[in-house]
């Protein structure tokens, strides 16, 4: 009989936050260095802007709330003590990261940077095989039943 030992933590390749960042970044960079058609001359880019940078908030916000409740760790990299399905975790498994992905986009308008819109089709696949996949695995060791009903019956984004 074997002893499987449960991980203590995701184990993801880097905080998420810092995964956003780096392609922003490297966004940033580019358009400095090679500086391609911008989004838009006007100013009206700040409309878009503000719009996703302030729902992406709420979705980042929102379950900050939830997992204090459940009283586990909020930051993949600590160990999770509950499974947080309730709230804003009954419309997406990843809420945060949907919020992390719609403030990227805003600063990307608000920045006037085509590259950061380029480099979102990194950052995302890094995010979904660097952080999601690892975090699922994690969970599913750690809830067994309970995460697979809940994988079941919510959708990873929206």
């Amino acid at each position: 009989m074997t002893n499987t030992v449960k991980p203590e933590t995701a184990g993801v390749i880097a905080p998420p936050p810092l995964i956003h960042l780096a392609g922003l970044a490297i966004a940033i960079v580019l358009d400095y260095a090679v500086r391609p058609l911008p989004i838009t001359d006007g100013a009206w880019r700040w409309l878009p802007a503000a719009l996703l940078i302030s729902s992406g908030a709420v979705f980042i916000a929102l379950p900050g709330v939830r997992f204090r409740l459940a009283k586990t760790a909020l930051r993949p990299w600590k160990p999770t003590t509950a499974l947080v399905t309730d709230g804003i975790y009954r419309l997406s498994r990843n809420p945060i990261y949907v919020g992390m992905a719609l403030v990227y986009a805003g600063l990307g308008f608000g920045l006037n940077t085509i590259w950061a819109f380029g480099l979102l089709v990194v950052v995302l696949p890094v995010m979904h095989f660097g952080v999601i996949r690892r975090e699922e695995k994690y969970l599913e060791t750690l809830f067994g039943d309970n995460y697979r009903a809940y994988k079941e019956t919510t959708p990873r984004w929206l």
